[in-house]
């Protein structure tokens, strides 16, 4: 992936979120929840195949914010940022300058809790939710960046996270 020069934007498509929730989720005492995870995706406006929820974000907002405004903006979710999942290197042909000629992009990823989905959202006029297994989900990501975060990074987290129940 180039040398040590290659330079990585932080822009638009820079953080992602990775929506969660439990089926038949019951809680412990400790406030945690048991059940069978669920994803959720949305259609891209660009072409095939599905994304998390993903964008920029503003001069007066973290990153962490960001993530949760755009799960709020395109997919019509809220909820908590629990965990970081990592950073993810992938190419943008929308993103290519002089700065960065091959269009080199480093997301930011997290996984959110989802608390509320609401009946109507920002986007929900060009974007449709889909609650997927995670298996499910594998197959519908349209990068394999997507895949790598969902199944190295989230899956690995949210298994050793059941481990420690």
């Amino acid at each position: 992936m180039g040398n040590n020069t290659t330079v990585f934007k932080l822009l638009t498509g820079g953080n992602r979120c990775v929506p969660f929730k439990y089926r038949s989720a019951v809680e412990n005492g400790n406030g945690l929840c048991h059940g069978d995870v669920e994803v959720l995706m949305i259609n891209s406006t660009s072409g095939p195949g599905l994304l998390f929820p993903k964008g920029g974000w503003e001069d007066d907002e973290t990153v962490e914010q960001a993530a949760s405004r755009e799960a709020l903006e395109e997919a019509g979710v809220r909820g908590d940022l629990v965990h970081f999942i990592g950073f993810y290197e992938f190419k943008s042909k929308t993103l290519q300058d002089e700065l960065s000629p091959e269009g080199w992009c480093r997301a930011a990823v997290f996984a959110l809790l989802v608390k509320e989905e609401l009946e109507s959202w920002p986007e929900q006029s060009t974007r449709q939710r889909s609650w997927l297994t995670v298996a499910e989900a594998m197959e519908c990501c349209r990068y394999p960046w997507m895949r790598e975060a969902l199944g190295e990074g989230f899956s690995r987290w949210h298994a050793d996270r059941d481990v420690r129940k």
